[in-house]
């Protein structure tokens, strides 16, 4: 079992009349070893801050992630928890856009500034302390008990044990220059004020894709929809015909995994940015750790598994997680599309209140029905010359998708947009 360190801070502020409580925290780093105190903590409505899940990934993490874990107490009874994943960060390992293949550019000017862009990213190389988790999208970084722990001093508790772990990790020789509290909602107002006066560039990366699901069933849901939108789901479908799907149990997953890998690796190997990549071993053990949670589903075609993808029940929220599919045969069979309305159909079978998308394919996801949320992110270098230009490097390396919202829904915004096959 890892060691445990026991970090006591002083307290932030001095405690109010109607909070009387001291506040102390102490940092584990494993989960078993926050043990009860964790399970005391944590969310009982939020899957991915339970010890359950982060048991699944810390025993099958990304590549170069490590792991550390909060536990607050107030007047020493557990009120809150926060993850922290230490992950090593090169920018440019990360960066997989198009200029990697096409390094020619016609336009001078915008050549030259996707090569200052490549430039600058490739100066920056370090071990990041992030407060969330970089495997999901959403606030599953810190929760604390709202009846133990007010609103104004979530934020300076938070802080002050980050700040602990950095010290604590330097005097065992790791440096970690550049600290990352992952996905805040906009109603946060007051973490947001309190990191911002704290230095914290607030960014955007893109919107995390989500989605209602106010339907009886799938009929329902297509019945909703514009006669356009309708149609092309239609069409969708026609276009898997001969495509065999089903949910793959545990033992079709270790069957499968090379292929399951390999369509996985084919897709992050293509997106814009990528700053986690699996460990092989994580989908089949979510599959037999949490098998009232997750599930995974196959398509088929002549035996061959051409496509997958999966889900994690979060309570009353259906968490899209990773999928995969042969990019071939992706426009002949529209096999993303077919994904995202599959997920949809499964979302409603097991009664969701909303589905999470994430976020990436902001558009298509947007033509079956999510809508953006948008999620801040708050980073902060250690240095004060370098945190100056943090929201300037920002500006450069956070990648940029241009996209239009799509409305599919009779009783959504009024006016037609185009469709793109």
């Amino acid at each position: 079992m890892s060691p445990v360190s026991d970090v006591r801070p002083r307290v932030d502020q001095p405690p109010t009349a109607a909070s009387p409580q001291s506040f102390r925290h102490a940092f584990f780093r494993s989960i078993e070893a926050a043990g009860h105190d964790w399970d005391a903590a944590a969310p009982p409505d939020n899957l991915f801050l339970q010890r359950a899940y982060l048991s699944v990934l810390e025993s099958h993490p990304p590549e170069g992630m490590r792991f550390g874990y909060l536990v607050f107490y107030g007047d020493n009874e557990p009120v809150g928890v926060a993850v922290c994943q230490i992950k090593y960060f090169k920018a440019d390992d990360n960066i997989n856009d198009e200029e990697k293949e096409n390094p020619k550019e016609p336009c001078f000017f915008s050549g030259l500034a996707k090569w200052f862009k490549r430039w600058v990213a490739g100066k920056v190389a370090a071990d990041i302390l992030i407060c969330g988790n970089m495997l999901l999208t959403g606030e599953h970084g810190f929760w604390f008990n709202p009846r133990k722990v007010g609103a104004d001093q979530t934020a300076p508790l938070l802080q002050n044990a980050l700040n602990d772990v950095i010290r604590a990790m330097e005097l065992e020789g790791v440096k970690m220059p550049v600290t990352l509290v992952k996905d805040i909602a906009p109603a946060q107002q007051a973490e947001q004020q309190y990191l911002g006066e704290k230095g914290y560039t607030q960014f955007c990366i893109q919107p995390n894709m989500v989605m209602d699901l106010p339907f009886s069933g799938f009929d329902d849901y297509l019945a909703a929809m514009s006669t356009k939108y309708r149609t092309r789901a239609k069409r969708a479908f026609k276009k898997a015909a001969g495509i065999e799907k089903r949910e793959l149990s545990l033992l079709d997953i270790q069957r499968e995994l090379p292929r399951i890998f390999s369509l996985y690796s084919e897709i992050a190997r293509n997106a814009g940015f990528n700053m986690v990549d699996l460990n092989e071993y994580y989908i089949p053990a979510l599959k037999r750790d949490l098998p009232d949670h997750f599930r995974l589903f196959g398509y088929y075609l002549d035996g061959q598994l051409i496509a997958f993808f999966t889900t994690l029940q979060n309570y009353d929220e259906l968490d899209a997680h990773y999928l995969g599919f042969d990019k071939h045969l992706n426009h002949d069979r529209q096999l993303y599309l077919n994904i995202l309305y599959d997920i949809v159909r499964a979302g409603l079978e097991n009664g969701s209140r909303r589905i999470v998308f994430a976020r990436t394919a902001l558009e298509i996801k947007s033509s079956v029905g999510a809508v953006a949320e948008e999620l801040f992110c708050y980073l902060r270098h250690h240095n004060n010359l370098a945190n100056v230009f943090t929201g300037h490097l920002l500006d450069y390396l956070k990648p940029v998708e241009e996209w239009q919202p799509r409305h599919p829904f009779k009783h959504g915004p009024e006016g037609e947009d185009s469709l793109s096959e």
